[in-house]
């Protein structure tokens, strides 16, 4: 199977390029890179336009700031591959893992896996106490609509068989993204899986960018679309 990996990237010139190599250098082989740009200001761009992207299968350059969710969206409709996953343009995931995020799928067991921060016994960098707090929040709200045991809702890994992705309409521009695929996704009736993976978090002064204001808005995805919003 040829996997896509997409990349939404913003503002991120310390960590892009070891990103790529990383993808690289992945188990994987048949591997479609596509990183979606979202007008990043830091000289990000430049470093793709000369550097990168004669390494990669496809860079998307947005003309205005969109935020994550409008970046995903355009490079899940620019995906080919028979599956498709979500890459962070940081070094907080390690692309080491995608065969554990595949595999329930290449079984014919799964048919989107989350890749769960805080399930088996992989490494986690100790982070930010509230974050993680909130995070339990999230995911435990969400749950409670879509009526299925996460522990992880907010990770960034997330694999999709590329026809079931491609046929939701993602409608939130930030990390509203998140609560929004999962509860359109639990709306499917596809067979969602979890496995553990490693989690090499950032702090704030290193590059991490959501906030509290996302925590809220969250918390209105997760409302808004288990209640009022069809999967598609």
């Amino acid at each position: 199977m040829k996997l896509s990996v997409v990349i939404p990237c913003y503002n991120e010139l310390g960590t892009i390029g070891e990103v790529i190599e990383a993808v690289k250098k992945s188990p994987i082989k048949d591997c479609e890179i596509i990183i979606v740009d979202d007008c990043s200001k830091d000289g990000t761009r430049d470093l793709l336009q000369y550097k990168i992207e004669p390494k990669v299968s496809k860079v998307i350059y947005h003309r205005k700031n969109k935020g994550k969710g409008a970046a995903l969206r355009t490079g899940i409709a620019a995906a080919t591959g028979d599956i498709v996953i979500i890459q962070d343009a940081d070094l907080e995931y390690d692309p080491q893992e995608y065969p554990v995020m595949i595999q329930p799928i290449l079984d014919n067991k799964a048919d989107v896996v989350f890749g769960s921060r805080f399930q088996g016994a992989r490494p986690h960098r100790v982070v930010y106490y509230w974050h993680r707090l909130g995070n339990g929040f999230l995911t435990t709200l969400s749950n409670m609509f879509t009526n299925i045991n996460l522990t992880d809702m907010e990770t960034c890994y997330k694999a999709f068989r590329r026809e079931i992705v491609q046929s939701i309409k993602i409608q939130e521009n930030r990390f509203g993204f998140e609560p929004e695929i999962t509860a359109k996704i639990s709306k499917t009736g596809c067979r969602i899986y979890e496995v553990g993976i490693s989690y090499y978090g950032r702090t704030y002064k290193e590059g991490k960018k959501i906030g509290w204001k996302d925590g809220f808005r969250a918390i209105y995805c997760i409302i808004k679309y288990n209640l009022f919003t069809s999967f598609s």
